[in-house]
């Protein structure tokens, strides 16, 4: 008998618990200043950078899931003269930016700032690049700057929105 009593003791405290409204406590209560994917919504869509005869596509994937989805191509002539796969999460609080190029070990780089039209991502373990940084500077174009992280070196890309073929 006191066995059954304990039990349903048991059962009534285990189902309360699951009907009680939450007091929040063990929960992380949500971080505004803490970025989502939301904050990189902007960069969604098909972009292309011209220079020289060597054309640079990358295409984003909307936010959904919990990741963004991104492949970028340089193409010269008929040739391809590189590809990157690229993943966009939120992870512990930062944007984590993966970037699988060429047959190259995939590299991860952390959001270090996010504004309204800009995020950076910077790895200062990885050869090259160590950072990677998005402006929006409009509804049409996008800057994408990949550097070393130090001394600027590095290389400016800018992209202009594009049909998405």
């Amino acid at each position: 008998m006191k066995v059954t009593r304990a039990l349903l003791l048991f059962s009534c405290l285990v189902a309360s618990a699951a009907i009680a409204p939450s007091s929040g406590l063990g929960q992380e209560a949500a971080d505004p200043e803490q970025p989502t994917l939301e904050d990189a919504s902007w960069l969604a869509g098909c972009w292309e950078a011209s220079n020289g005869g060597t054309v640079t596509q990358e295409n984003w994937m909307e936010p959904l899931g919990g990741m963004m989805l991104g492949m970028n191509r340089v193409v010269k002539g008929d040739g391809i003269q590189g590809y990157e796969f690229l993943i966009l999460t939120a992870f512990d609080s930062a944007l984590v930016y993966e970037a699988r190029p060429s047959g190259q070990p995939p590299a991860e780089f952390r959001s270090t700032e996010v504004q309204e039209h800009m995020i950076r991502f910077e790895n200062p373990e990885h050869d090259f690049p160590r950072r990677i940084t998005y402006v929006r500077k409009d509804t049409d174009s996008l800057e994408a700057r990949v550097d070393n992280g130090r001394d600027g070196e590095g290389f400016a890309l800018r992209f202009q929105r594009v049909g998405c073929h």
